[in-house]
């Protein structure tokens, strides 16, 4: 019964004509070209250097949510249409804009607790390496393997079957309440997002953070596993894809360039 009273509930934002949407949509796109315009710039000054780059924790995390922003604004697209949906059915104007400014913003806190997680193995990963240069290259083969394993993992399809069900998300969503509760929408969201892509991301540990090739991939195999419809066969494509370059890891450290000692001025491996 509670379900389909959300399923009543969510019946006219499906209706809504296409201009109503295209703002949402608008806005997404533009963010995200933003994004990528600022994380280009961040990497032609700093390069693909190794660890956080010398960078304190609230300079990382500033660069850290335009690079989340590049890489994760396309494929959260759906569900964030769908929840602009239901703002739309419900509120005008000012209300609107704001809603929507705060589901943003709960995504961005989602991925900014990441980040400050992600700082934190940096900096661990710079003092081992500095400490011991020889273990490198195992480093690097236990980040892909890490990675690999994760993707085949049934977590790993939990997360990624909440976000590429939209329509399931805002059925679950339609329970939140108070006023905050856009907030707390883009932050739950985000969560499921960082259950599914954590492992993809531990990956520029080994490659860069500023690697923008590297991010470039990852994001367009993101936008594939959530919105393909064959993205669950990718995910595991991906994990297997990982494995192999973490055998591959031990014997080509070109494959892990912010973890080889010569990067880091250590000297040779």
């Amino acid at each position: 019964m509670a379900e389909s009273t959300h399923l009543r509930q969510a019946r006219p934002t499906d209706a809504l004509p296409a201009r109503q949407l295209a703002p949402a949509w608008i806005a997404l796109i533009v963010l995200a070209v933003l994004a990528w315009v600022v994380t280009v710039a961040q990497a032609r000054g700093m390069g693909t250097g190794p660890g956080t780059m010398g960078l304190a924790l609230t300079a990382f995390l500033a660069m850290w949510v335009a690079m989340m922003g590049a890489m994760m604004f396309p494929s959260v697209a759906p569900v964030a249409i769908v929840w602009s949906r239901s703002i739309a059915a419900r509120s005008t104007g000012v209300e609107r804009t704001w809603r929507i400014t705060q589901f943003v913003a709960g995504y961005l806190i989602a991925w900014s607790a990441y980040g400050a997680v992600t700082f934190a193995a940096l900096l661990l990963t710079e003092e081992l390496v500095e400490q011991a240069p020889g273990v490198a290259r195992w480093l690097g083969s236990a980040i892909f393997a890490v990675a690999g394993i994760y993707q085949l993992t049934p977590m790993k399809d939990v997360c990624l079957r909440h976000c590429r069900s939209p329509m399931m998300a805002l059925l679950h969503y339609g329970t939140f309440k108070g006023r905050l509760r856009d907030l707390r929408v883009g932050m739950h969201h985000g969560l499921y997002c960082v259950g599914c892509c954590w492992g993809l991301m531990i990956v520029l540990v080994a490659v860069g953070v500023m690697n923008v090739a590297a991010m470039a991939l990852l994001a367009t195999v993101i936008f594939l596993e959530k919105l393909w419809s064959r993205g669950e066969v990718l995910a595991r494509v991906v994990g297997v894809a990982f494995l192999v370059l973490a055998a591959a890891a031990l014997f080509f450290p070109e494959l892990i360039p912010a973890l080889r000692p010569a990067q880091m001025g250590i000297g040779g491996m």
